[in-house]
């Protein structure tokens, strides 16, 4: 969770050279922004207490004496019992007394009753956990049957809750090969190989068994003022693991020999699959903590190499690793083509790599106005997503420091809950405009994950966060916006995965697309259905609605009206 800095001539060729300085920032609280020139459409107000999600998630000691205490939980947006209400679902960790353990946190499973309101059913779904501290959720169909599981990594292993499609789950991980003990952080599933199954990598933090955490001090010396957790540096990244799901339905551990070896036991925090150069097959990136990024190309048939440093991904643009926790993908500067954003420590900007023709990536992220707003705050969950249904995506970052004993020290423009940042995009630029963002941005809070998704199916996008020792925030959007279109998409049983399907769009000569992930921002998983926004549309038709399904199949509907949300059934046309 802390930057290193090391240089690399070679990536400073693809990365950025000729990027404009980042505007003067001015401090606002524990923010650094740039001011925003022109009205925001934003508001964004808190209604998780009236919607009915209370449970606190528990993070460890107050004093977060070791990096678990630190790290947070995911939250996700599902329909798991296919009502077309989207449900909600939080991991939780442990709560501590110096070195006794207090309470294991139980997940939280709410499902949506419509009007807005949650009930809590996870006792009676049952999948409020073994008892490890949990860390990240990723949802995906697992096993075919169309009904959407939950794979929670934790300290202390994995969990699969297979959905049995009547309101409850079974946890069926070490019966089917999912066993990976120590600190697993983010994970996604994808179908590597093209065999119509998930595959699932699932990336890990540091080396620490039970007994290390519960007898951590605090003994780093931060700005020679406060003596806060020890790491990560000086301590021993865990591997990351690929597991391959073999023709009888069991988890193989594939790593090697699928070329995903961690080299360098990187401190892995997020792992987003995509296919980042649109040849047909599905390619990961994995954000790592003070290390080297990781971007791995597929090669048609599920081996991968390691290309993060050729394409521009692994340093930021001055050769520096960053300490990268969240994850966002999607195609930010209009170009056609999916960018990637990753999440970084306090003093340290956020990156936004834009993709270039050929596989490469360049760091935009002070020409395009997001290094100053993002220097101060330690950043977690991210999203790219249109807030304000005008047809590009925003973007969207929870904060949160680790260190509470940074309170003790305001003059250094920091604190331990901090607000989450708005970032408008303007024609390829991006404007903070999260003080005028209603006040849900303008609350403090020890921010972890996020995932953004239409809860109440009005045409916006919501913003669903975990914080710790705090129940969930659920940011309803009141925003002016323009038209829009969500597309929820649809594989029969035994129709091969859902994840790798992409819906493009086209309105008036312009396209967009986005992509179906199981994984993303910081240990946490978005509404799966694709949200576009279109401002103003006259006529209020949409051109051409395209769904490219992962077999390569199609379906294609035209002249479709919007302000609806369209269920597309992979067979049809």
């Amino acid at each position: 969770m802390r930057r290193t800095l090391g240089a690399s001539l070679l990536v400073i060729a693809f990365a950025g050279c000729g990027e404009e300085a980042p505007r003067p920032a001015t401090v606002s609280g524990a923010r650094a922004t740039t001011p925003a020139t022109e009205a925001s459409p934003f508001d964004f107000v808190d209604v998780a207490a009236e919607a009915g999600l209370e449970r606190v998630t528990w993070a460890g000691r107050p004093g977060k004496d070791h990096l678990l205490d630190s790290a947070g939980t995911g939250v996700a947006f599902l329909d798991f019992d296919r009502d077309g209400t989207l449900d909600v679902f939080v991991v939780n960790g442990w709560r501590l007394d110096g070195s006794t353990l207090v309470e294991r946190g139980r997940h939280a499973l709410y499902r949506g009753e419509g009007g807005g309101r949650f009930r809590d059913v996870t006792d009676a779904a049952g999948v409020g956990g073994n008892g490890s501290w949990g860390a990240a959720v990723a949802v995906a169909d697992q096993d075919g049957d169309g009904w959407p599981d939950l794979l929670v990594t934790a300290f202390g292993g994995l969990q699969l809750f297979r959905n049995r499609g009547d309101g409850t789950f079974a946890d069926v991980a070490p019966q089917i090969g999912l066993v990976a003990p120590g600190w697993n952080t983010g994970a996604a599933f994808l179908d590597a190989d093209r065999d119509g199954d998930l595959d699932l990598y699932v990336a890990a933090y540091i080396a620490c068994s039970e007994a290390d955490v519960l007898a951590a001090q605090r003994t780093l010396d931060w700005k020679g003022q406060e003596r806060v957790a020890f790491g990560p540096f000086g301590l021993v990244g865990a591997p990351d693991h690929f597991f391959k799901l073999d023709a009888g339905g069991r988890y193989v551990d594939e790593t090697e020999p699928a070329g995903l070896r961690d080299q360098a036991l990187g401190f892995g925090f997020g792992a987003r699959a995509l296919d980042y150069d649109r040849d047909g097959d599905t390619d990961l990136f994995v954000a790592n903590d003070s290390d080297a990024n990781y971007l791995y190309r597929n090669d048609g048939a599920g081996h991968f190499e390691e290309v993060g440093l050729w394409s521009g991904v692994a340093f930021d643009s001055s050769g520096a690793s960053q300490a990268c926790m969240g994850i966002a993908a999607g195609d930010a500067t209009g170009d056609g083509l999916d960018d990637l954003f990753v999440s970084n420590f306090s003093e340290d900007h956020c990156t936004l790599y834009r993709a270039e023709p050929g596989g490469l990536f360049e760091d935009v992220s002070a020409a395009v106005g997001i290094s100053g707003p993002t220097y101060l705050p330690l950043s977690w969950g991210s999203a790219l997503a249109d807030l304000d249904c005008d047809g590009d995506l925003d973007l969207v970052i929870v904060n949160g420091h680790i260190y509470p004993q940074v309170d003790a020290h305001p003059e250094h423009g920091m604190s331990y809950r901090q607000t989450p940042l708005l970032l408008e995009n303007r024609g390829g630029r991006f404007a903070d405009v999260s003080a005028q963002a209603g006040p849900g941005f303008t609350t403090a809070r020890a921010g972890r994950g996020l995932a953004v998704g239409d809860y109440d199916d009005d045409g916006d996008l919501d913003l669903l966060m975990s914080q710790l020792d705090g129940p969930p925030v659920l940011l309803r959007n009141d925003s002016r916006g323009g038209a829009w279109l969500v597309v929820a998409c649809e594989v029969p049983p035994g129709g091969g995965p859902l994840l790798g399907t992409r819906v493009t769009v086209a309105v008036g000569g312009r396209v967009q697309s986005r992509d179906v992930a199981s994984g993303d921002s910081y240990a946490s998983s978005h509404d799966p259905r694709a949200h576009f926004g279109f401002g103003e549309l006259p006529g209020g038709t949409v051109d051409e609605v395209r769904v490219s399904w992962p077999d390569g199949t199609e379906s294609v509907l035209r002249d479709v009206p919007a302000r609806q949300i369209l269920r597309v059934v992979k067979g049809s046309r």
